[in-house]
């Protein structure tokens, strides 16, 4: 996205103060992988019979840590070794480049040049982290990452949220959420923060009714534009 340097159209967020950091889910927001993730738990959940429809994947996987997951859809298996293996798979099949989001890496840019500073905050292992980031180049524009086990609860429970902000010494009601689940709407609203919605697995509408403080499809939208404001 080429930051708006002249003649911006009026936007929703004109009247809001520019926030305290932006804090990124990432699958679903960062990059598009739900594709991936869903094909690699439909084969490892085969054996246990399960039909991965887009329905069941909203309900049971979009956003929730694989212990969740694997108990409920697998049961009798062993949910710690089945995600293991699970997002081994996926990490190979990922590979070592990816596209992010469109606009993702220019909003990180009008981000960067306004002081505004930001984390990735995901329910993800960490080394699934760092192999996303990696192969859509952003390995190197966050300086706080949280992933899997590093907060006391995961989405949708805010305290992924809450320990970014803290790590980032920023109070989490100045934040802007950035996700594309439920869970992960419910946990930035509940840590304070204003959330924008991406509408990458579920509808706008559907990511308004949750909550969403602006639902978006990806980060060219110009209505971005008045979250951040100027460079400073």
């Amino acid at each position: 996205m080429a930051a708006p340097t002249r003649n911006p159209p009026a936007r929703m967020a004109d009247r809001v103060a520019p926030p305290a950091a932006l804090l990124f889910d990432l699958d679903g927001t960062l990059i598009f992988s739900d594709p991936l993730h869903r094909a690699v738990f439909a084969e490892v959940l085969a054996p246990w019979g399960v039909d991965l429809t887009e329905a069941v994947y909203a309900r049971h996987v979009h956003g929730r840590l694989n212990a969740d997951i694997f108990a409920d859809l697998a049961p009798g298996g062993d949910p710690v070794a089945l995600g293991d293996a699970k997002e081994a798979e996926f990490r190979r099949r990922l590979g070592g480049q990816a596209d992010p989001l469109p606009g993702a890496p220019a909003f990180l840019d009008w981000a960067a040049a306004a002081g505004i500073p930001c984390a990735v905050v995901t329910n993800a292992p960490r080394a699934n982290a760092a192999a996303m980031l990696a192969a859509i180049g952003l390995a190197d524009r966050f300086p706080v990452v949280i992933a899997e086990g590093d907060a006391a609860a995961a989405k949708p429970d805010p305290a992924p949220y809450l320990l970014a902000a803290a790590r980032l010494g920023v109070a989490p009601g100045a934040c802007v959420v950035f996700e594309d689940s439920p869970a992960g709407i419910r946990a930035g609203l509940a840590a304070g923060a204003r959330v924008v919605g991406l509408a990458t697995s579920l509808p706008a509408a559907q990511l308004s009714a949750l909550g969403a403080w602006l639902a978006i499809t990806d980060y060219t939208d110009e209505r971005l534009a008045g979250i951040i404001g100027p460079p400073r």
